[in-house]
């Protein structure tokens, strides 16, 4: 789950080596990773072209062509440098390496393009630190007009590793192999869009480098959260799984907040209450059956809805529309005792002062989280955007600075939506299709993580299950889903969650030393008769 900076990266390199495996047997391993990638989906006997770079992933590149040359492949490598700026694991890599060494020049290389059948780029991998230009830029531009699959070693040649940014111009490879642990590079766009598929390969570090390293980003997945998310007990009952409200819009934009109340009750609030305009009562309740009503007389109904302590959980933004109306809401939102979930026209009514909101969350003791999209960020914070003057930051830095600033949960929704958290945690997802840019997909997923706070679970972890329960949704449903498709698949993913829960627990019963407890507690509850 944890994703490795390239810093973080050479860190676990070094580590390892200090701890006495030498670094040509990690170059070793990574290389044959590589051959073994290109053997399993091509015949020996394809042309490959080895692309092999000045540093350490040229090196890998080094070992591959070797190893494939030895299976039967028929390989050419180009290098790009001289043979003698090699050092170190890199130099002996080449030095193994007994074939000819041909030179980065555009025109050889593109008549070796056209003559092979697949391209392995171990040019410049994940530690990439400037944008490309000149002779490397030419040569990337070569192997794409190419149109040859490429297999990527670490990354491709161009990607960011840290920031998934494209450094002036890059490879789009059809696999990626890399090495311990993925880097956000993978994940985060446009680099995601340039890997294909990724395969983490086992090159022998172990994983207790991690412990001193303490990497401070991971993907979004079960294993993150799945230890606060429980299937109901037989003790429950509807109050104990918490109270969501939901605030609707009037008449005219009501469908938005009931796609988030009929997602809360999907994700397992006992009850989900819509606090309706008066304009929009009857509109409403001509759609609602599970989910109950009540009526709310603006920000003074909503402050009155919410004095049941038993509402636990509120979701506030989705077509509630924009003007003093709704920044009325919001402050009697954040004045109230629910956790609390801000998106869409909420977000942007704090716009005009946020500082003023972030106070108001530092003072509250149930958290709140934004569930912006890249738009409604900017106007929040504005300096912190993706297209702000200076250089960008990573969607994981600008996310994880957004959260401290405001003392909110941040889920930066897209394609590689990130979760942020003030104490700098952050998550990355990579399960939503394509198809969620729909109409209504965030509507939904503020209703899952609203259904997710009433249960009570911390918030960055509401917010993280919350994404992936949506992602896994989309995944269902497919192509041509549109927003209500969504909530009506969230039980088959619970119950695939919850199956895996009870299978934890039954293996950690049959853990060596369990039979032996279960029996003391049978004698201690037998009694002394």
């Amino acid at each position: 789950m944890e994703l490795l900076t390239p810093t973080e990266m050479a860190e676990a390199d070094r580590r390892t080596i200090a701890a006495g495996t030498p670094g040509h047997v990690l170059m070793e391993a990574a290389g044959r990773a590589v051959a073994d990638a290109v053997s399993h989906r091509h015949p020996v006997g394809t042309r490959v072209l080895v692309l092999c770079g000045p540093g350490n992933n040229g090196g890998d590149g080094f070992v591959a062509a070797r190893i494939l040359r030895d299976r039967g492949f028929v390989v050419r490598l180009v290098l790009f440098g001289t043979r003698a700026a090699l050092i170190g694991d890199a130099a002996r890599a080449a030095k193994a390496w007994l074939g000819d060494i041909e030179p980065a020049e555009i025109a050889s290389v593109r008549r070796a393009l056209g003559d092979c059948r697949v391209v392995v780029d171990a040019l410049f991998g994940a530690g990439l630190s400037r944008p490309l230009d000149g002779a490397a830029a030419a040569l990337i531009e070569a192997v794409t007009a190419a149109r040859r699959p490429v297999v990527a070693v670490d990354l491709p040649s161009g990607i960011d590793g840290a920031t998934g940014r494209v450094q002036g111009v890059a490879i789009r490879a059809e696999l990626t192999v890399t090495f311990f642990r993925r880097k956000p590079g993978h994940l985060l766009l446009p680099g995601r869009l340039h890997c294909g598929k990724v395969l983490v390969a086992d090159i022998g570090i172990p994983a207790s480098v991690l412990a001193t390293i303490r990497p401070g980003t991971c993907v979004d997945a079960p294993p993150l959260w799945e230890a606060v998310l429980h299937a109901p007990g037989l003790g429950d009952h509807k109050y104990t799984r918490g109270h969501a409200v939901v605030v609707s819009g009037p008449m005219t934009r009501t469908g938005a907040a009931r796609l988030a109340a009929h997602a809360a009750l999907r994700a397992g609030a006992g009850l989900v209450t819509l606090a309706s305009p008066p304009s929009a009562v009857m509109v409403n309740a001509a759609h609602l059956t599970a989910v109950m009503l009540a009526p709310m007389a603006g920000a003074q109904g909503l402050g009155e809805i919410l004095a049941d302590p038993r509402r636990n959980a509120l979701v506030l933004g989705p077509g509630v529309g924009l003007g003093a109306e709704t920044a009325a809401l919001v402050a009697t939102a954040l004045a109230a005792s629910p956790a609390l979930v801000l998106d869409a026209d909420a977000l942007t009514a704090i716009a005009a002062d946020p500082a003023a909101t972030f106070a108001a969350i530092r003072a509250r003791p149930a958290p709140v989280i934004f569930t912006p999209h890249e738009g409604e960020f900017a106007r929040v914070f504005p300096d912190l955007a993706a297209e702000a003057p200076g250089a960008p930051l990573a969607k994981t830095a600008r996310a994880a600075a957004a959260a401290v600033r405001s003392g909110a949960i941040v889920v930066l929704k897209g394609a590689d939506t990130v979760i942020a958290a003030p104490d700098g945690r952050v998550a990355i997802a990579d399960n939503g299709p394509a198809d969620l840019a729909t109409a209504g997909s965030g509507d939904v997923l503020a209703g899952i993580l609203g259904g997710l706070l009433a249960r009570r679970l911390p918030a960055f972890e509401a917010a993280a299950a919350a994404v992936w329960m949506h992602g896994e949704t989309g995944r269902r449903a497919g192509p041509g889903l549109i927003a209500e498709d969504l909530a009506d698949r969230l039980p088959a993913v619970l119950a695939e969650l919850y199956e895996a829960e009870r299978h934890r627990a039954w293996a950690e019963a049959d853990e060596p030393g369990a039979a032996e407890a279960e029996a003391d507690d049978e004698i201690e509850l037998g009694g002394s008769d």
